[in-house]
């Protein structure tokens, strides 16, 4: 077989263009998943074969893993200037998802921190926020998309420089057979917004320091799906957005006397009707 070079530099052979795939195995980028899954900083208590997820998620990068009554998932800010969009769904029915606006009007609050949960549009619990020592989120904007890219960047495009967090959305909810009507609103994490006395949104971008950290706790078996491109509100003039990690790990299931169960009504009975519905 006659072997000719390729634009890219690799032999248009196909058994040469094999070899050096092959010959890629054990390169490490900064941006991937650990296979199998491995870190050194798991929680004390948490024994490194219950890590279920270990990946870095790139700038204008997106993630996706479905994870299992109980496991908690723990999201770090590694260079201070990530955004994490984050959607989830039960997994057994992806009918049911995240509901913004329940999230803020049943907790009668409408800033996420540690204790606060994330509520499904039929009343229950999909994941609860544990710990938090970042303190900037937002559950007002939702994620950028293709117009909002393009006329503050010049391009929005899913495959171009400056990909948006909807259609990174679409791509993960793809993996699971979902699709566009399926995406919907999000909460950024990381990335703050404040409505002042006025009505106006004021940002709360950053950059901040390296390594501020999330630990979600999944209270039914969930799909998370996670964009991680700059906040639609972003002030900055370039594309801005740091790496993202991702850390889960198997849990125990959420006890009667679970202090985040019982701290208000509104979430008791949330948690309630999680419970009503794994009884059947």
């Amino acid at each position: 077989m006659t072997e000719t070079l390729g634009t890219t530099g690799t032999l248009a052979n196909p058994l040469a263009a094999r070899d050096h795939a092959r010959g890629m195995e054990g390169t490490v980028v900064e941006s991937m998943p650990v296979l199998p899954p491995a870190a050194d900083d798991l929680p004390a208590g948490v024994a490194g074969e219950d890590l279920v997820w270990e990946e870095t998620i790139a700038a204008g990068g997106y993630a996706t893993r479905r994870l299992s009554r109980g496991t908690r998932l723990r999201l770090i800010d590694l260079k201070g200037d990530a955004c994490a969009a984050l959607q989830v769904f039960n997994a057994e029915m992806p009918a049911e998802r995240l509901n913004v606006a329940d999230t803020v009007k049943v907790q009668w609050n409408a800033y996420l921190g540690a204790g606060k949960l994330l509520l499904s549009d039929m009343g229950r619990v999909l994941m609860s926020l544990l710990e938090d020592d970042a303190g900037t989120h937002d559950c007002f904007c939702g994620a950028s998309n293709a117009a909002t890219n393009a006329a503050k960047y010049g391009n929005g495009s899913n495959s171009g420089p400056y990909p948006n967090g909807r259609d990174r959305f679409l791509l993960g909810a793809a993996k699971h057979g979902l699709g566009r009507r399926d995406v919907h609103p999000c909460v950024n994490l990381f990335k703050g917004t404040r409505i002042e006395a006025d009505g106006a949104i004021t940002p709360q971008m950053g950059p901040f320091e390296p390594g501020r950290s999330v630990v979600l706790r999944a209270e039914m078996d969930v799909i998370v799906v996670i964009a991680n491109c700059p906040h639609v509100l972003d002030p900055r003039e370039d594309w801005t957005v740091a790496p993202l990690r991702a850390s889960a790990w198997r849990g125990p299931v959420t006890p009667v006397d679970d202090p985040v169960r019982n701290a208000t009504p509104e979430g008791l009975r949330a948690f309630l009707n999680v419970e009503d519905y794994f009884r059947r």
